[in-house]
């Protein structure tokens, strides 16, 4: 008889067609021009090697500290970095993992029995299905709309609750919207929280980039927590070192809760022990250097929104929804094909990859999401060729 797999895994893991025409491009040999990059390391940045390397052969990097929380003096680290952020918290409030998804999967299992369900806001990065489907947890979605700026539909997430929900999971600021969390609707979420006994997860990975149009806003760590909040980053964002695995889990709320949390969540990490010390040991050195390079991506952020604002003031059929902070801008485009027929034909007819709104659970059609990571060059030929080829579209041609 055959092995038989977990149904869990049992994902349809099938080529979608923009994917299958990218990659016939690129056997083909025929250029791509890419505009879904996300990965810092992939997008022409400067690093400094020896300033990023040298903190993993000082004196005592290959001490170990088998600490279920991680080594204490990568905590404090963390909680400089929020002190900057103006929030307080202790290094006792801190579980180290080695990424968010690491994170989430630890919360999941920390609150959630087979078959339970959290809440997430759609749009949103589809990581979170399948790390919802690996630890058994159901996720269920709620609709944010747009309206000047994006909105929390807050009577749809109220309705969406059932008895096996444990927890509201927060993107803020949101991937791939940008948009930041407003207090009141933090205060909302937390009354919903409070009403009906769940927990609020708050993924805080883009945080430290705004963009012009938007001030900074504060961590969800800061300020009062009325109920259980578990606050998530890492350096693959906040350092834009997504090799260096590192990212924590921020318990704060009530004490009681809190310190349960704490103690269960210690021995998830304890059976997994999955942080390494050489990374542990160059964590505080990562984060107090991180300014330099959040310069850098900001800047080419900012450039790459100034030069999308130029070329659809050109034109009128594709506009951009507005946004706050993040890597992300989504684009409105005519609906006169799927969003998936319209990311193969931009990669047929000219090599430019865009991501289909779908990918990111917007429904119907009429969007595509672009990385503002790109090199300008490269991102203003893009959005030049995305208009023309929807305006020879909507023309007939």
């Amino acid at each position: 008889m055959p092995v038989s797999f977990a149904s869990r895994t049992a994902w349809d893991l099938s080529e979608s067609p923009s994917s299958r025409a990218l990659q016939e491009r690129r056997r083909a040999g025929l250029p791509v021009y890419d505009l879904t990059v996300s990965n810092p390391t992939q997008a022409g940045f400067d690093y400094d090697p020896e300033a990023i390397l040298s903190p993993l052969a000082a004196p005592g990097a290959l001490a170990y500290d088998p600490d279920p929380r991680g080594m204490l003096v990568a905590r404090q680290a963390v909680c400089a970095y929020y002190a900057d952020a103006a929030a307080t918290l202790q290094p006792e409030q801190l579980v180290l993992t080695t990424s968010t998804s690491e994170a989430y999967s630890f919360l999941f299992r920390l609150l959630c029995n087979p078959g339970d369900e959290v809440l997430l806001a759609q749009p949103s990065y589809p990581l979170f299905e399948f790390l919802a489907q690996i630890d058994d947890v159901r996720l269920t979605s709620f609709p944010l709309f747009y309206d000047h700026g994006w909105q929390m539909d807050l009577q749809s997430l109220e309705e969406r609750i059932t008895p096996r929900t444990r927890a509201i999971a927060l993107v803020h600021p949101n991937n791939p919207t940008g948009h930041f969390t407003s207090p009141a609707d933090r205060a909302a979420l937390e009354r919903i929280c409070a009403a009906h006994g769940l927990a609020l997860i708050v993924d805080e990975v883009f945080l430290d980039y705004p963009l012009a149009s938007a001030p900074m806003h504060a961590s969800l760590a800061a300020g009062e927590h009325p109920v259980l909040t578990f606050v998530l980053s890492g350096l693959s964002k906040i350092a834009a070192l997504p090799q260096m695995k590192a990212a924590w889990i921020a318990a704060c709320g009530p004490e009681r809760e809190v310190q349960e949390a704490l103690h269960r969540l210690e021995v998830i990490a304890d059976t997994f022990l999955s942080m390494n010390a050489p990374i542990q040991h160059a964590l505080p050195r990562w984060l107090s250097h991180r300014q330099a390079i959040q310069q850098q991506v900001r800047d080419r952020t900012q450039a790459n929104l100034d030069a999308l604002d130029a070329v659809l003031a050109s034109q009128s059929l594709v506009s951009r929804l507005a946004v706050e902070a993040g890597w992300y801008a989504v684009l409105r485009v005519p609906a006169l094909e799927s969003d998936e027929d319209l990311a193969v034909r931009l990669l047929q007819q000219a090599g430019v990859y865009a991501h289909p709104g779908h990918f990111f659970g917007f429904s119907g059609s009429g969007w595509l999401v672009l990385s503002l990571l790109i090199p300008l060059e490269t991102f203003q030929y893009g959005i030049k060729t995305i208009c023309k080829i929807i305006n020879d579209l909507n023309s007939g041609i």
